[in-house]
């Protein structure tokens, strides 16, 4: 059965503080919305995710949108939100569809698989999680009583149900309601129950911004590689580092463009991944690869990091050369490093030292480099 997503994105979330809507403040490296976006159009089993948001957000939504993600205007209510939600998909319906807060960021992908397989038996199923707290009631600070907890839940989303009954409650139901079950039974549609999670949590208050950090760098595949690179002063005017070229008496001797800098980033990338040098990758003994930009190697690896899942989150190099000075080509240099990696300058260090005249590059017979990359799978 083909299943939709739709993400509920409109509300203002004051209570969270921090200026920003809670769903565009930056949570572990990215934003909420980010992290809820993905772990839904991530999942194998959703074919459409549908970000219904408020509409002076657009700007912060459309970084989000593209293949299977789409996004329309919410409501003045939840209620009003949701329905825009289900009519966007109404031209192409699909079986199924996810109803879930943007504000639950770390949604485990077993709980979308719980609610999916529920539904193969019921109209409706939404995950919770049994009150296992003693339940008072309060006046004015003070216990006024107890309740029972016995057969008390507490509520979760994603809150799923066939697509054609849930259209239909919604368009009948009048008045506000807390949430997409409380929709479908006044439609007369049952709910089934299935595990919560502990760490799908909403963020609602401030403090719910650590404990969501903490869940999600948990989650986190982090991979560290470096790289060094050397090459050697031959005849030239210029040698290219870290793609600038630098005016210098003497170029530098390689296979490639012998972009030394370049070249110790790449390997770093590949190491994070495992994936060899670029020798595996680029071999010197194929001549197509003779005199070739160092730009190529490095695009190459970047964009394998993104086909595997990953972000490129850092990178720091270290030219080690006497001569010439790098510190005035830095900027440029950082700059145009970033370009190809597809990254803000600033996730980019470039610097240099020398090595007090001591060993190969203390000769000027050469230049080398090391490189550190820092990769995060979310």
């Amino acid at each position: 059965m083909r299943a939709a997503a739709i993400i509920v994105a409109a509300g203002r979330g004051s209570r969270a503080g921090g200026g920003l809507p809670k769903q565009w403040r930056a949570l572990a490296g990215r934003r909420v919305a980010d992290w809820t976006v993905q772990a839904f159009h991530d999942h194998p089993a959703i074919a459409t995710v549908v970000l219904v948001h408020h509409p002076d957000d657009m700007d912060h939504v459309a970084p989000l949108l593209g293949p299977g993600v789409i996004a329309v205007h919410g409501g003045d209510s939840r209620n009003a939100s949701v329905r825009n939600g289900l009519e966007a998909l109404s031209d192409h319906a699909p079986d199924l569809v996810l109803i879930h807060d943007v504000a639950r960021p770390c949604i485990p992908a077993q709980v979308i698989d719980a609610v999916l397989t529920a539904l193969a038996d019921s109209a409706g199923a939404a995950p919770a999680l049994a009150v296992t707290d003693a339940l008072w009631r309060g006046d004015d600070a003070q216990v006024s009583g107890v309740q029972d907890r016995t057969g008390l839940y507490r509520a979760q989303t994603p809150q799923g149900f066939h697509y054609a009954p849930l259209l239909a409650a919604h368009r009948a139901f009048d008045g506000d309601a807390a949430d997409d079950v409380e929709v479908a039974r006044a439609a007369g549609l049952p709910v089934a129950i299935v595990a919560g999670h502990e760490d799908n949590l909403k963020i609602t208050h401030p403090g719910d911004f650590a404990r969501a950090e903490k869940i999600l760098r948990g989650h986190m595949d982090i991979r560290l590689g470096n790289g060094y690179d050397v090459h050697r002063f031959g005849p030239g005017d210029h040698v290219v580092l870290c793609g600038i070229k630098v005016p210098h008496g003497r170029g530098l001797q390689g296979h490639s463009d012998a972009d030394v800098g370049m070249h110790a980033v790449t390997d770093a990338i590949y190491g994070a991944l495992a994936e060899g040098d670029i020798g595996r990758h680029f071999p010197p003994s194929d001549m197509q690869w003779k005199g070739a930009a160092s730009e190529i190697f490095l695009k190459h690896a970047a964009d394998l990091a993104r086909e595997k899942g990953y972000q490129i989150s850092n990178i720091d190099c270290t030219i080690v050369c006497e001569y010439p000075k790098v510190g005035p080509h830095a900027t440029a240099m950082q700059a145009e490093m970033a370009r190809i990696m597809g990254l803000t300058p600033d996730r980019v260090s470039i610097k240099a030292t020398t090595s007090e005249r001591l060993g190969f590059t203390g000769r000027e017979e050469g230049i080398a480099a090391i490189a550190t990359a820092a990769l995060v799978k979310p």
